[in-house]
């Protein structure tokens, strides 16, 4: 079902039972999977793939939203795969955001307000609360629960199953709940940042998590150290610095349990 005033770009392909709502736009070449239901406002790039019984711009589940007209907004080339949700944002005027050639698996969910950068993978069952950000080229593993407001930093990765409430930094890998246990080492490799600029980042991470100092003492030394001018360690230091939840704390090799979950 097409309903009128809905936009449809050349090549579209609509599946058998699907529901495309009226203020919804779609780009060239979309494809809308059988039942999935696209409803409120809802824009989307070229080249995306809705699968099976999806659900993109229902109504935000947080009971402050007093029925608000807020929107979703998709960029171009993501694969959103059966029963994804993707929920609207609460305040008027105010959207979800997913940005270009993600991939949200089967049954993950996006909630009210979030945004997703560029390249974003989220696993099986990731559940994002309201206003949750997550980097470019994040890697979330499957049931990963991340809490609302909570920042996952560019390139980093969450070990399956894990519980996130505080901010994670960019290019580090969280395995256990608000727990770092070093450096995504093959994310950074395959984003092709540079061997000297990751030698940079593993001394810098070692500083800021096991240097002895506290949050403000560590990023000074990071900032009048050698690598302050990485582009990779401003962008980490930056991050930090901006955070209001809280940054998760290093764990040693000795800390670190498959049990932890």
């Amino acid at each position: 079902m097409v309903e009128k005033g809905a936009k449809l770009g050349s090549g579209c392909v609509v599946g058998p039972g699907a529901i495309v709502g009226t203020e919804v736009e779609l780009g060239d070449g979309c494809v809308v999977g059988p039942r999935a239901v696209l409803e409120g406002r809802v824009r989307m790039g070229a080249g995306n793939r809705i699968g099976i019984g999806a659900v993109i711009g229902g109504e935000p589940q947080d009971l402050a939203y007093q029925g608000a007209k807020s929107g979703v907004v998709i960029g171009d080339g993501n694969v959103i795969r059966e029963y994804v949700t993707i929920h609207r944002g609460t305040k008027e005027g105010t959207d979800t955001v997913i940005g270009n050639n993600c991939f949200l698996m089967v049954g993950a969910h996006v909630a009210h307000n979030c945004r997703l950068a560029d390249g974003v993978t989220l696993v099986n069952n990731v559940l994002l609360a309201g206003h949750v950000e997550v980097g470019e080229k994040a890697f979330l593993g499957g049931a990963v629960v991340v809490h609302q407001f909570v920042r996952i930093g560019k390139l980093a990765m969450v070990r399956g199953q894990t519980r996130v409430g505080m901010d994670l930094p960019p290019y580090c890998m969280a395995v256990a709940t608000n727990g770092v246990c070093g450096l995504n080492s093959v994310g950074l490799r395959r984003a092709g940042v540079k061997p000297d600029n990751r030698k940079a980042l593993q001394r810098v991470y070692g500083e800021f998590f096991f240097g002895g100092k506290n949050r403000a003492q560590a990023l000074e030394a990071i900032r009048k150290g050698k690598d302050a001018k990485v582009t990779e360690v401003r962008e980490f230091c930056d991050f930090i610095e901006s955070t209001k939840r809280g940054i998760c704390h290093g764990l040693k090799p000795g800390e670190i349990s498959l049990e932890e979950n």
